[in-house]
């Protein structure tokens, strides 16, 4: 009798511990995001001070944002964190997306070697300093990925009037390869790099370089002023209105895929809009300098 009472137990535990498992993936959730805001240090902040008040965990999966918005399309993540304003709201009256919610911004800066040879030091008109930089063909970094930068890069490029030219070409990510089409003017291996990389990497590569490129902000910031060696480029044109980079983030669509944690997501989108998680992105700084600067609140 007394061993079916012990057994008894050990049955109840058991279960009690399988039911606290499940609740616990249960509060997990899958979140495609890029790889400035990673690289940027603001989710290691962030993302700590949700589950402590939240009880939710992210699985962060960093990547350029058109590769982030393929996730979201495949319905294999909850949400995306992301920052092309235009393909987010397309995304969203395609019907992948519940609603983008403005959550920051920051800008893009064009960065080079404190040399200038293209001469667009003090530029605030991007356009105009893009032109410089090809007709000096000067080197030049592309991240090449299809991120939001990139996209802004492009953008850029279309702006100038000048000749461009389409490549298609093929990038690997997790061991998933894929095809991805750009605009980039003539020169493409020769002064104009495009090298399917984060922005990180991207960055590094061009102070290998002494190369022009166009970052966000905020991983220059952490990439100058948060590492011990520092960074060998200087920000040498910003300011013009064309450089806004706002971020948004988007729950995937529960109609379209029932097996998205929406419940779940909704909160986390709650609370990072809300003051508190305002806050700790307004607060977030390297050397009294700020990465970003809140949009949900007034």
């Amino acid at each position: 009798m007394k061993s079916k009472s012990v057994l008894a137990i050990c049955i109840i535990l058991s279960i009690g511990v399988t039911a606290e498992k499940v609740q616990s993936r249960s509060k997990i959730l899958k979140m495609s995001t890029t790889t400035s805001l990673q690289t940027s240090g603001l989710l290691d902040i962030l993302l700590p001070e949700l589950e402590k008040e939240t009880g939710i965990g992210i699985k962060i999966i960093a990547k350029g944002t058109g590769a982030a918005i393929r996730d979201g399309i495949d319905g294999n993540v909850d949400l995306i964190f992301i920052h092309s304003k235009s393909r987010e709201e397309k995304f969203v009256r395609d019907g992948y997306g519940t609603k983008r919610y403005p959550v920051m911004h920051n800008d893009f800066v064009i960065l080079g070697p404190s040399s200038d040879p293209a001469g667009i030091k003090g530029m605030q008109d991007a356009v105009a300093a893009f032109e410089k930089i090809a007709l000096a063909k000067i080197p030049f970094i592309s991240r090449g990925d299809d991120s939001g930068t990139h996209t802004k890069e492009q953008n850029l490029w279309e702006k100038t009037g000048l000749n461009l030219k389409k490549k298609v070409t093929h990038i690997r990510e997790k061991g998933i390869k894929r095809e991805i089409g750009f605009l980039h003017p003539e020169g493409l291996g020769k002064w104009y790099f495009s090298i399917g990389q984060g922005m990180g990497k991207a960055i590094t590569f061009s102070e290998e370089k002494q190369a022009y490129i166009l970052a966000d902000r905020g991983t220059f910031i952490k990439y100058k002023h948060g590492r011990k060696q520092g960074l060998d480029l200087e920000v040498l044109c910003e300011g013009d209105p064309i450089l806004a980079n706002p971020y948004g983030v988007i729950p995937i669509n529960p109609s379209r895929y029932p097996h998205v944690n929406y419940v779940l997501a909704k909160t986390f989108v709650d609370w990072l809009v809300s003051k508190r998680g305002q806050n700790i992105i307004a607060n977030y700084r390297l050397h009294g300098k700020a990465l970003f600067y809140p949009d949900a609140l007034p």
